[in-house]
């Protein structure tokens, strides 16, 4: 079972040991970030440093300036490594140790694109803009979308890609300093809270024969229970059904899904425009349709009509893992099960021989490792030992 490891290139550049050490583990992949979120690392091999900042969401190599010139929005260019092209530096250290290299490309979720953009951002119901939430409705975000996708997927030296937020990102989110779990939401308020009412969602549900002030007011008095109290439990598409009605969510969805599925088809042909055929393209995804997030909300057989497969959270026990892989069980394509490897973050590495037979047991066919970059020597040697035992 192919195994790749997520990382970032300041977890291998100016670290002569890095690639070897990677390879090491048993992996024969790695899964690269190439245009990432704001986030703050830590490092704890590298012999110069031990906490990277990435102060914003930026392309780690240089953005072609004739393709961005005059363009809004655009990709902002690192500035935390001192080097034009830390993807290009450490995927030639990756590649250089015989391992494969895959870009890993976040797409719509960026709070620098919300801050100098907001017009862009997602609108919930009562108003508020979500600024780390692009609106994948909006023609300009689409259209940055996906170019950003083909750039930053088509790198040098990189033989696939993973693109991750390629679709509705919402509510749910890791931003600066989220104080935002007083009023605990399950998933079905949660979509409630991720519904979009900028201009062109407005229009969008139009088309489904929605009038957005009504569906807006229908939102907002489905909440109030949930605000009044402490919170809701609802969860699955049947407890949003119960908080909105089956008719007004189904019409939600159906906007959703077209907006996204637009998204998708376009962003995965402009990177096989880019890259070539034989280039492997994958989503991050959840087979449940109405998800927002770095997962996206997917359809098992219209995202594996259109991209070579998928990249599936597998966190948790059993039923977790039945719950993701069940939908894609039985169907042609990649079926990577990822997995988190560090423990200080929720991970479980003593368990993922097991674990890991169990999703080949539903028809995985490949592993995923988050994250080798942020790991403990003992988190990542206990992965090695699992790996050995895995390919035997």
């Amino acid at each position: 079972m192919k195994t790749s490891a997520f990382l970032y290139p300041w977890d291998v550049v100016g670290d002569p040991d890095a690639a070897a050490r990677i390879a090491d583990l048993g992996v024969q992949q790695v899964t690269l970030a190439s245009a990432y979120h704001s986030t703050r690392a830590l490092t704890p091999r590298h012999p110069a440093h031990r906490i990277v900042t990435a102060q914003h969401a930026a392309v780690l190599y240089p953005p072609d300036e004739n393709r961005w010139a005059g363009r809004e929005p655009a990709p902002h260019g690192q500035t935390w490594m001192d080097r034009d092209d830390p993807y290009g530096d450490a995927a030639r250290a990756l590649t250089d140790a015989g391992l494969d290299v895959h870009s890993w490309v976040v797409l719509a979720h960026s709070s620098r694109l919300g801050a100098e953009h907001p017009h862009h951002s997602v609108v919930n119901a009562y108003g508020d803009r979500y600024p780390w939430a692009p609106c994948i409705a909006r023609p300009a975000v689409r259209s940055y979308l996906v170019d950003l996708a083909a750039e930053a997927a088509a790198r040098p030296g990189t033989s696939g890609t993973e693109l991750e937020s390629c679709g509705w990102y919402g509510f749910a989110h890791l931003h600066a300093h989220d104080k935002i779990a007083g009023v605990g939401l399950g998933d079905a308020a949660q979509y409630l809270m991720s519904l979009c009412f900028c201009t062109d969602c407005q229009d969008g549900y139009g088309t489904q024969g929605l009038e957005a002030a009504e569906l807006g007011a229908a939102v907002r008095r489905a909440l109030e229970p949930v605000w009044a109290g402490s919170g809701s439990t609802e969860a699955g598409w049947s407890g949003v059904e119960r908080l909105l009605g089956p008719g007004l969510a189904a019409a939600t969805l159906r906007w959703r899904t077209r907006t996204a599925r637009a998204l998708q088809e376009s962003a995965v042909a402009a990177v096989r425009a880019a890259a070539g055929p034989d280039f492997q393209v994958l989503l991050h995804a959840d087979p449940a349709p109405y998800r927002s997030g770095a997962n996206v909300g997917v359809d098992a057989e219209h995202i594996l009509a259109v991209a070579d497969g998928v990249v599936l959270p597998c966190a948790g026990g059993d039923a977790a893992r039945e719950a993701v892989l069940g939908p894609f069980t039985g169907r042609s394509g990649v079926l990577a099960a990822n997995f988190g490897v560090v423990s200080g973050m929720g991970g479980s590495p003593g368990t993922l021989e097991r674990d890991a037979a169990h999703a080949a047991s539903l028809g995985a066919n490949q592993l995923r490792l988050y994250h080798a970059g942020l790991a403990s020597g003992p988190d990542l040697r206990v992965v090695t030992e699992a790996l050995a035992r895995i390919g035997r």
